[in-house]
């Protein structure tokens, strides 16, 4: 059974040097990530960095639904 705190590890893993917070649990997550890496990005290719971390356990069911969204830093601290 997946956790907040397992997919917070496997997303920091992915996605080096990024702030990540997971709420949720279960099979159901809301992810917020915080990073550098989503400079220049659009909102679906930012998206598609998030969803890689976790494409094994998508795949397998042990995640079912994600509400994911992504900052720069930059966008953080103007959203906070």
């Amino acid at each position: 059974m997946m956790d907040a705190a397992t997919v917070s590890a496997l997303l920091e893993n992915h996605l080096q040097g990024c702030q990540v917070q997971v709420e949720g649990a279960g099979n159901r997550y809301d992810i917020t990530v915080i990073g550098a890496v989503f400079e220049g990005k659009r909102p679906v290719q930012r998206q598609q960095l998030v969803y890689a971390g976790l494409a094994e356990q998508i795949a397998d069911g042990s995640i079912h639904a994600v509400n994911i969204r992504t900052f720069t830093p930059e966008q953080w601290a103007a959203d906070s």
